[in-house]
């Protein structure tokens, strides 16, 4: 931790909310013996042999990575659209003019404050396009709206639409995660996930499930040197095979014949709702390719027009789909391979013996994954933590349901008179708060030194996610 990161977390004031919304943390002044309280404690849970980890949205909304809450994804989304379809040739807005009419009318409906969810607009979108694409369906068109500004829907229309929101959706989600030697320091990612593994390697594996689409937490893992199974096999044609998950990395020890050890810098990552570098084939298997992210981010620097001109060049392929779009048909698809092994092994992780789960950047707006999480607390021993940095009333009312339950779960928030806007943040809390580990400090140095280095004999290779040279 640097001179300012530590007067940071020395400042910041939180409450660590108990049983009957008590805050543990009352009795200690605020300051440097508040947040030694704090890690004191958060280092005993993390000495439990399974840690489970729910990251979300929140997670990727740091300013540093600039990633999208789903209201803010929405927005970028429509704009983007609007530009598409209602510029260009007059024949060219003929031919979208649908298209627009559609979009238009979600985007005022945003604006007087009488619109659904972006998730329920688009179940609406995806079931009027399954409806129209069933063979056996006796539905040619769907009107779309209630009065005389109604739009009617066709087959071309409804998968046009979907195809570019998954195309735009995948364009917001290519997040390009900072070097970790940056002179402003590691992310919250990098210190997240190298506190993970600093863990006693005789525990349990940490075990990762994210709701995100974008590979911020893998190229973290990346950076890190550390070795992770995302469920996929193979190299050149990674196909998913759940199997992977039951093992585990273990290399000679010392000179004794046959004796070995268990590597530590490893963990377990689970994508619930697929990623931006799964594919959907034709045979609906689902395959994995990382690409470069440098083209996507050049493409998220231009205005809304240029974004819709090259919209189509984020992928050509007219076939290729997104795992899972973010409407409320998620819980459906879950069911399906490979969604339903993912699942599976959350519920799984949650019902392991003396379990400590941190969920952060989660509002509990799923509810497929709330049915879950509900399910866990009939595990006696599981711990959970929820870091919020605003919690809303429905998640403090489903968080003292849970702790009535036992006085198992907490909630880490900021204090009420803390006007620090980043308190209890993803990157707040894995930078300042979790307990700190030398070998991280150590491990910066030394990338700082290697490039050093290599500014003097030549320029180092590129690094993931930092140009087209990345296949």
């Amino acid at each position: 931790m640097t001179e300012g990161e530590s007067a940071k977390a020395s400042e910041a004031s939180y409450r660590l909310l108990g049983p009957s919304q008590k805050d543990l943390l009352e009795e200690v002044k605020p300051g440097p013996e508040r947040m030694a309280r704090l890690q004191a404690l958060l280092a005993q849970w993390m000495r439990m042999e399974n840690t489970v980890v729910l990251l979300a949205a929140g997670c990727s909304a740091g300013s540093r990575v600039q990633g999208k809450t789903l209201p803010a994804l929405e927005e970028a989304v429509l704009s983007v659209l609007s530009a598409r379809y209602g510029g260009g040739s007059g024949e060219h807005r003929e031919k979208y003019a649908k298209h627009h009419a559609l979009i238009e009318a979600r985007s005022a409906a945003i604006k007087s404050g009488a619109s659904s969810s972006f998730e329920e607009w688009l179940s609406y979108l995806s079931t009027t396009h399954h409806l129209l694409n069933s063979k056996k369906s006796p539905v040619t068109t769907i009107n779309w709206g209630k009065d005389a500004t109604a739009t009617e829907l066709d087959l071309q229309t409804t998968k046009d639409l979907l195809l570019d929101i998954e195309r735009a959706v995948h364009g917001f989600c290519s997040l390009i995660l900072p070097q970790l030697e940056d002179e402003a320091g590691p992310t919250g990612h990098h210190a997240f996930m190298a506190k993970l593994i600093a863990r006693d390697p005789s525990l349990g594996r940490a075990h990762i499930f994210t709701l995100n689409y974008d590979t911020l937490i893998e190229q973290a893992l990346d950076q890190l040197g550390i070795l992770y199974f995302d469920g996929f096999g193979g190299r050149i044609d990674s196909k998913f095979d759940p199997s992977v998950y039951g093992l585990d990395v273990y290399y000679p020890g010392d000179i004794s014949a046959g004796r070995v050890r268990r590597y530590d810098k490893f963990l377990h990552l689970y994508k619930l709702h697929g990623s931006i570098h799964w594919s959907l084939r034709e045979d609906g298997t689902v395959q994995a390719a990382h690409g470069p992210l440098k083209r996507l981010a050049e493409w998220r620097e231009k205005p809304p027009d240029g974004q819709a001109a090259d919209l189509e060049s984020i992928w050509p392929d007219a076939n290729r789909r997104l795992a899972i779009l973010p409407t409320a048909s998620k819980y459906s698809q879950t069911l399906d391979i490979p969604f339903a092994h993912l699942f599976r092994s959350f519920y799984q992780r949650l019902h392991v013996p003396q379990t400590f789960f941190i969920v952060i950047g989660y509002g509990f707006g799923d509810e497929h994954v709330n049915q879950i999480i509900d399910a866990a607390m009939t595990n006696p021993s599981l711990i959970m933590l929820v870091v919020a940095p605003s919690p809303s009333d429905a998640v403090l009312k489903r968080l003292s349901r849970y702790q009535g339950v036992g006085e198992r779960v907490f909630l880490l928030c900021p204090a009420e008179d803390n006007t620090n806007t980043d308190t209890a943040k993803f990157d707040d809390f894995a930078t300042n708060v979790l307990p700190q580990v030398q070998w991280l400090d150590d491990f910066i140095k030394l990338r700082r030194y290697e490039k050093s280095v290599g500014q003097v004999i030549g320029d180092p290779p590129p690094a993931p996610g930092s140009g087209e040279s990345w296949p």
